[in-house]
């Protein structure tokens, strides 16, 4: 069976140890989108892996692991990766493959981004500063791109860079007033790439389906999540890919119908990290309880998530554009000791038809109520969301791997997602670890 997870929030789900249990079943897990500005939590026993280019089934020694080629690479921090596992007596020889066709980032795409960022001021984006986008950009453009097959011809590409980073550093001295960068230097560290990674570059759409016509089982891993995606997400406040599952067939040259399940990521609340609309937060001390119970902070930055309560109406927009299948719903374990927990049912927007004037009294401007996620951010920022209040449970929940010994009001929980998104809750997360994990059978309880 070929399977892919994708995250159906704004990141963050927990799609790292979803990727890893399902895995064990798996003979190739590929990560098909973004860049190293994604934070996949593995924890096995007493080990926690935090991986961020590698795909989340590098842990299991069997797995063959693809890095394709809507994947932007940044050779650094897969390097740091490679070297961190191999301590923990991992070793990926042999069993991965990178896109020849998957974009390169340099230092000066991660100057460009927080010269970028820091020039917006009170209206900056929030990026991770790791060069994603202006390596996206470059891409796009097409003239300024290097691609891990570049690496082959050193003499063609010393060339291209000198011709690239003359280019940046007009930009980084006349716009920002910055300091240049050295195309020698950047040519250097091409040169170790060179050595460590050539070895691990093919054409990965070639192997997939060739993988495909062997009968061989594929675990296709997305990064961040749906409502980021560059073409349907909360725009301009998403990533510089598509990161919904419309983005698997684009970013590994496979088609759609070749899967058979797709698996959408959800925590039982919702979490964002940086800026954007984010209609269910608790700026509050419930964000504040859910953040700190959740150990809610960036994997990649360290940055506190914004958190509140699910949203079954982004969920369900996601689930729509995505052909999701069933959910796994994680940190449910989260959501203990609270009194009451809710869920976002539905949207109150201003209907503008009624509203002529800012004077317009209140009490005179009419709302309208939907349950389909304006991905429009100047309507999504003037939502008010209509909640739905289900009692809590008190009991610890971690230990716990059957679904009908969870306490009464978290089934309840669950079984109100499934009927509000009209899909299965299959997988449920209760705490970090694989085996903190319980399965159902798919059905809608």
């Amino acid at each position: 069976m070929n399977i892919c997870v994708v995250g159906l929030q704004w990141g963050d789900e927990g799609k790292g140890k979803v990727v890893d249990i399902l895995a064990e079943n798996s003979d190739i897990v590929v990560r098909y989108s973004g860049g190293s500005n994604a934070g996949h939590t593995v924890v096995i026993d007493d080990s926690k892996f935090a991986l961020h280019l590698l795909p989340s089934g590098a842990v299991r020694p069997d797995v063959t692991c693809v890095i394709t080629n809507a994947v932007v690479v940044d050779p650094e921090v897969l390097l740091n990766e490679l070297e961190t596992i191999a301590k923990k007596g991992i070793t990926l020889n042999g069993r991965l493959f990178i896109s020849e066709n998957a974009h390169v980032v340099l230092d000066y795409h991660k100057m460009e981004d927080q010269l970028r960022e820091e020039s917006l001021g009170i209206n900056k984006i929030g990026t991770t500063i790791r060069g994603i986008g202006p390596c996206y950009a470059d891409k796009a453009g097409r003239s300024h791109a290097i691609r891990m097959g570049d690496l082959r011809n050193l003499r063609q590409l010393k060339e291209k860079l000198q011709t690239i980073v003359s280019y940046k550093n007009k930009v980084f001295t006349a716009v920002y007033n910055a300091a240049p960068v050295s195309a020698d230097d950047i040519f250097d560290k091409c040169k170790s790439y060179a050595d460590k990674f050539l070895p691990f570059v093919i054409d990965t759409t070639e192997f997939l389906h060739k993988s495909i016509a062997n009968g061989k089982s594929i675990l296709f891993e997305g990064a961040q999540g749906s409502l980021l995606d560059l073409d349907h997400g909360t725009f301009p406040y998403v990533t510089s890919s598509n990161s919904s599952s419309l983005g698997m067939s684009a970013g590994c040259g496979v088609p759609a119908k070749y899967v058979d399940k797709f698996i959408g990521v959800a925590k039982a609340y919702t979490t964002r990290v940086g800026a954007g609309p984010f209609p269910t937060e608790q700026d509050n001390d419930i964000g504040q309880y859910i953040r700190e119970r959740g150990h809610e902070y960036g994997t990649t930055t360290g940055r506190p998530r914004r958190c509140g309560w699910f949203d079954a109406v982004a969920a369900i927009y996601s689930i729509k554009i995505g052909a999701i299948d069933e959910i796994a719903l994680m940190h449910l374990d989260t959501l203990a000791s609270l009194k009451e927990v809710k869920i976002c049912t539905r949207y109150s927007i201003l209907d503008t038809r009624y509203s002529t004037s800012i004077e317009h009294q209140k009490s005179s401007i009419k709302h309208r109520e939907t349950t389909w996620f304006p991905s429009n951010i100047e309507i999504l920022s003037n939502v008010e969301p209509v909640y739905e209040t289900l009692p809590g449970w008190d009991e610890d929940i971690t230990d716990v791997k059957d679904f009908r010994k969870l306490p009464k009001n978290a089934r309840n929980y669950i079984s109100r997602i499934e009927k509000l998104t009209g899909i299965p809750v299959t997988i449920i997360g209760v705490g970090p670890k694989r085996s903190q994990t319980i399965f159902r059978k798919k059905s809608i309880s």
